[in-house]
């Protein structure tokens, strides 16, 4: 068989009788006449050396080669006709989508479980994997296909890469329940005296650490305070719990241990706390692609908080 013979309309042809089990039917839903629809299954036949459907008493049956290729051919014309008349629907419950996300292991640690779960609920067959991508490579990445979206605090410039802002963050303190400040009362936000008296823990990340933290200590003459500076977020926690350490996280973060560990949170001191913005970001050229679009209208129900001005 040589496929540069092959006359590409007759697969529609195919997919159709595969279809309806009938010539007659498979011509009203191609707008062929049954003569024409006939000489088609002829020349398929004739193509693939193979009968292709045989006579049955409740209609045509596919033969085993028939059976193996059919539906493979019918799948990609579908996705041939949504990839040119734009209208590509996509079925949640039934997607083996493989979703390829870049998040931080901070944000692995808050965006995942949640994303993981909607899928389990609403697309169980498809797959879920962060990748590992540093910052500064997520737009290469993007254009390059190995990720289909990242979350974080990103804000490409480059040609091609869209974004879209989730929600503004800031930094708070977080200690474990029975820590105090040295000095003065303890209120729900720390004065600078009482950041001075503290024995400070920060994360570092390698791929995504920003200077932020950093350089709020260095505005407020405090960065020898720092005494445990740790690779990853998922450390600070028990550091807190069973330590006089005060850490310094983002406050969805804290917010959440307060919730599972009982850690207190502290505002920092007034106009000293770091803010961020944490953006999605895909590629422009899965703008329009139905099962990019719904990914993303999960991510935005999720996390999606922002406010304008």
């Amino acid at each position: 068989m040589n496929f540069r013979q092959l006359d590409l309309n007759l697969l529609r042809v195919l997919a159709a009788i595969h279809r309806t089990g009938s010539v007659t039917a498979a011509g009203k839903a191609l707008s062929l006449s049954q003569p024409a629809t006939s000489n088609a299954l002829a020349r398929l036949r004739d193509y693939f050396h193979d009968d292709l459907f045989v006579r049955a008493p409740d209609g045509l049956k596919p033969t085993r080669l028939c059976e193996r290729i059919a539906p493979e051919v019918q799948e990609q014309l579908r996705a041939l006709e949504g990839l040119v008349t734009g209208r590509e629907e996509f079925e949640a419950a039934t997607s083996e989508m493989r979703w390829r996300l870049s998040l931080s292991d901070l944000g692995e640690m808050m965006f995942l479980p949640p994303l993981a779960a909607a899928l389990r609920e609403q697309a169980p067959n498809a797959h879920l994997y962060n990748v590992a991508v540093a910052a500064a490579d997520v737009p290469a990445a993007l254009e390059a296909r190995e990720i289909d979206l990242a979350i974080g605090i990103l804000q490409p410039r480059h040609q091609g890469v869209r974004a879209e802002l989730l929600f503004r963050e800031h930094y708070v303190a977080m200690t474990s329940a029975h820590w105090r400040p040295a000095t003065g009362r303890a209120g729900s936000r720390l004065t600078t005296q009482q950041l001075a008296g503290a024995s400070i823990v920060v994360a570092a990340p390698t791929a995504t650490f920003h200077h932020t933290v950093d350089d709020m200590l260095a505005r407020l003459k405090l960065s020898d305070r720092i005494v445990v500076r740790a690779r990853h977020f998922g450390a600070l926690p028990d550091l807190a719990m069973n330590t006089d350490l005060l850490a310094i996280v983002p406050q969805m973060y804290a917010a959440n241990l307060h919730e599972r560990h009982g850690l207190r949170v502290w505002d920092l001191p007034e106009r000293a706390s770091p803010a961020y913005e944490v953006r999605l970001v895909w590629h422009a050229s899965t703008a329009r692609d139905a099962a990019h679009q719904w990914m993303r209208q999960q991510v935005h129900r999720l996390f999606g908080r922002a406010t304008a001005g």
